[in-house]
């Protein structure tokens, strides 16, 4: 942050910028962060512990109402050897989520926490800013005591998820039943204030505007100016999937908007450390040009997804395939941790209490404030 921070105007002189343009901007911001060539990557597991979810967002194929006959929620033990055998394939980090489930209470997440931190030496990366507000309300907790607690229990961070357009405008025509935007900033500035480091996102697409998507970006900014707690930023196009209601658009944006969008974020965004590149939902090859657009990560290998709907070459993508997609646009790939902590996967020592391989940690940047003191 400085006297030179980009304003909203210019802002929007940027986004129109002719796209090398952009990404020569987007790029310079990335390499004042992270000089150096390395482009990040983490493997984790997606455990959806359930389905059901009383949120009714519009664009949502995941989703079941309570009582549907395909809603579900898994046992402990269906979770448990998820993880397991997310472990034995490399994961370092878990991300538990699902829906806004109306009968769960703090109880039932505390219990599943202590269960999984006694059986794994796992980074729990878990519950969106949703799932959190839906357990406190269900619970009749307040948000910070549902965040203290469940951070007692054993969850280590929160991702940014749910955030999709921080515009009340929007939130209002494409999931009315959800949070608003200030309940999620409000999830995100407790949580760091509590000694928790989270991600945030933002999902495009929608039929928003442009001054839209700023609003989004200023919140963040401005949150992040007030706790920096935030470890990476996160953007990715809405996703069509099966889901077709007439208040959203039919087609996704495009992958220049995505690049658009990305280098955006990477300029405006200036006190986030990380930008990380959306491979999951734009493909490969878009994801490749997305790290010359100011992103220094490349996102996930992921185990599991079932809620992400038409991500291009999505479960085919194993760690091999991510490393030669980040070779294949000129940077050295490294693995990291949740919270963006470089690691080296070569040096894979005991990471399950029973005898699993785990990484030692290599810093990340000259910057002490990208991981959580515990």
């Amino acid at each position: 942050m400085g006297l030179d921070r980009i304003t909203r105007e210019q802002g929007r002189e940027l986004y129109r910028e002719v796209l090398p343009a952009l990404g020569v901007a987007a790029s310079a911001v990335r390499y004042s962060k992270h000089p150096d060539k390395v482009v990040s990557y983490t493997i984790q597991r997606t455990v959806n512990y359930t389905n059901v979810c009383n949120a009714y967002c519009s664009f949502c194929s995941f989703y079941r109402a309570p009582g549907h006959p395909e809603g579900y929620l898994l046992s402990d033990d269906e979770i448990l050897n998820k993880i397991a055998d997310a472990i034995e394939r490399g994961a370092s980090g878990i991300f538990i989520q699902g829906g806004d489930h109306p009968d769960l209470k703090i109880e039932y997440y505390e219990a599943l926490l202590r269960r999984v931190k006694s059986r794994f030496d796992v980074w729990l990366h878990s519950f969106s800013a949703p799932e959190i507000c839906n357990l406190a309300a269900v619970s009749g907790v307040t948000l910070e005591e549902a965040i203290a607690r469940l951070r007692d229990a054993g969850l280590d961070s929160i991702p940014g998820a749910g955030a999709e357009i921080l515009d009340d405008e929007i939130r209002e025509r494409i999931s009315p039943m959800k949070i608003k935007t200030d309940e999620w900033l409000a999830v995100h500035r407790t949580a760091h204030r509590l000694g928790l480091r989270t991600t945030a996102t933002m999902v495009f697409g929608f039929g928003e505007t442009l001054d839209h998507r700023l609003n989004h970006l200023d919140r963040l900014r401005e949150l992040q100016d007030e706790t920096g707690g935030f470890v990476a930023f996160v953007v990715w196009p809405y996703q069509t999937g099966r889901q077709r209601p007439s208040t959203l658009p039919h087609e996704k944006p495009s992958d220049e908007e995505y690049l658009r969008m990305q280098g955006l974020a990477r300029v405006y965004l200036d006190n986030f450390e990380n930008l990380q590149a959306s491979w999951l939902t734009v493909g490969l090859e878009t994801g490749r040009k997305a790290l010359h657009y100011g992103a220094n990560d490349a996102g996930s290998v992921v185990l599991e997804e079932n809620v992400v709907a038409g991500a291009p070459d999505s479960l085919a993508a194993g760690e091999e395939v991510i490393r030669r997609n980040i070779e294949r646009a000129g940077f050295v790939p490294m693995e990291r941790d949740s919270i963006y902590s470089r690691r080296a996967p070569s040096l894979r020592l005991s990471r399950v209490r029973a005898g699993r391989p785990a990484l030692a940690e290599i810093p990340c940047d000259r910057s002490q404030g990208l991981r959580r003191q515990l």
